[in-house]
């Protein structure tokens, strides 16, 4: 299976998901023709704290994980709103299950680690976060992207072309 038949969804939040760390990893989603389903807590115009506007193609509760080969947890300050999500666990926890690539980068490796799939993986996360995934049992190893199996985390906006190009070598890997 090429990477055209590949489908990965992004959960951003409502308001203050950071740009970069959503546009950048598309980007290399898209040059490599993967396609692409954004997932928020809402159908309404989402807002990036730098004011990029993004239309949700569907409502997070909707998203079944069996669908897709990878699962995007895009940081910046509105997405601690997953940090506690039921639903977000149950997606993250059948994606991990399934052998599905799971991410997150910049403050969502919170929300990976509270659905208790970071315990004894190495994970990075935005430094204002270390305590939070330690926590709950992740290994931080303070690099700006790091693999650990099918679990990919990035520690913020800086990293976040190489956090794509991570999810893509990932998914390259698996048939």
């Amino acid at each position: 299976m090429g990477l055209t038949e590949k489908k990965v969804l992004m959960v951003i939040a409502n308001q203050s998901f950071r740009d970069e760390e959503y546009a950048e990893p598309r980007k290399i989603f898209e040059e490599n023709g993967i396609k692409i389903i954004v997932a928020s807590s809402s159908l309404s115009q989402a807002v990036g704290k730098f004011g990029l506007n993004v239309n949700p193609d569907v409502i997070l509760s909707d998203v079944n994980a069996y669908d897709f080969d990878a699962i995007v947890f895009v940081g910046g300050p509105g997405a601690s709103e997953y940090w506690q999500d039921t639903v977000s666990h149950q997606i993250i926890k059948k994606a991990v299950s399934e052998g599905k690539v799971v991410s997150a980068i910049c403050i969502a490796p919170v929300t990976l680690a509270n659905a208790g799939v970071l315990s004894g993986k190495k994970a990075t996360v935005w430094s204002s976060e270390v305590g939070k995934i330690g926590a709950k049992g992740a290994y931080y190893t303070g690099n700006s992207v790091e693999v650990d199996g099918n679990i990919v985390t990035a520690n913020g906006p800086e990293a976040a072309k190489d956090f794509g190009k991570a999810i893509v070598e990932l998914l390259k890997t698996k048939y």
